[in-house]
């Protein structure tokens, strides 16, 4: 008498298993998913350098390099240059730190991580979850430093701490969805090195063809329509008027959040059916 097949039978149950579980479980598993995430982040502190050092960098090298030049295109100094940038550089943060979670996903499969994550009893999406989760904070904490920095060395919040609290928020936002976009590509690129080169070619045009280090009417013709589409022109236009209280806020900050709900509505379920597949 043969043996019932086992292996066969496992896959499906799992699954069904998994179409079992309940908005609570769900969120523990999320929970437990995110201390785990945070509890690697203390072991290896070493993963906070990206968050906390690029903020300064990038501020200090753009105000202090590029700030006098750049300022006098503004029909200022260094002193008007520092609250133009800041608030695109917000726009900027987000996306230097969703790149590196594409990054991070591709190395946890090359490790056998998520092999351990396939035997347990938990929604594959809450593996994915948890890791936006972690990240947005870790957005979070890098926008906070470069706030830091920005009051340092000049810059003047014009308007108030709800102004503040709002440009926060809508570049966390932005952020999150664009965390969605680099783990679709973790997921479906072979190495860490071509992650981490697709992620490269793809912010590099975004962030300097933008509006967040230069006003749009310096640039070529055709570089300046690019910016016009930009989402990234967008929120830091939406962010300048913020905290700055000049031009439009309603435009930008609707077509910031059109551009988040899209890109998360698109790039979410694609890549948790892409987790379930390859795991």
């Amino acid at each position: 008498m043969s043996a019932a097949p086992t292996v066969s039978a496992a896959a499906p149950v799992r699954d069904r298993g998994e179409g079992r579980i309940g908005l609570r479980a769900n969120l523990r598993h999320i929970g437990a998913l995110v201390r785990r995430n945070v509890m690697q982040i203390k072991q290896d502190p070493e993963s906070m350098f990206d968050a906390l050092l690029m903020p300064i960098v990038f501020t200090l090298l753009f105000v202090y390099v590029f700030g006098g030049a750049l300022g006098g295109s503004l029909g200022g100094d260094r002193d008007v240059y520092v609250n133009y940038v800041i608030p695109g550089m917000m726009a900027m943060g987000g996306l230097n730190i969703a790149m590196s979670v594409g990054t991070g996903v591709n190395v946890d499969f090359t490790k056998g991580v998520m092999d351990r994550f396939r035997t347990m009893p938990i929604a594959r999406s809450s593996v994915l979850i948890a890791k936006v989760v972690v990240e947005t904070g870790r957005m979070l904490i890098s926008t906070l430093v470069l706030l830091t920095v920005a009051f340092l060395i000049g810059f003047d919040l014009r308007t108030g701490p709800l102004e503040l609290l709002g440009a926060i928020a809508l570049s966390l936002g932005f952020g999150t969805s664009l965390t969605w976009v680099f783990m679709l590509l973790g997921l479906s690129l072979r190495t860490p090195q071509a992650v981490q080169g697709m992620g490269f070619l793809t912010i590099m045009p975004l962030q300097f063809g933008s509006s967040i280090f230069a006003p749009p009417g310096t640039m070529p013709g055709w570089l300046e329509a690019f910016t016009d589409y930009n989402p990234l022109s967008q929120l830091a236009d939406a962010a300048r008027a913020l905290l700055n209280g000049q031009g439009a806020v309603a435009r930008p900050v609707t077509i910031t959040l059109a551009w988040a709900v899209g890109i998360t509505v698109v790039t979410a379920p694609l890549a948790v059916r892409k987790f379930r597949r390859k795991t």
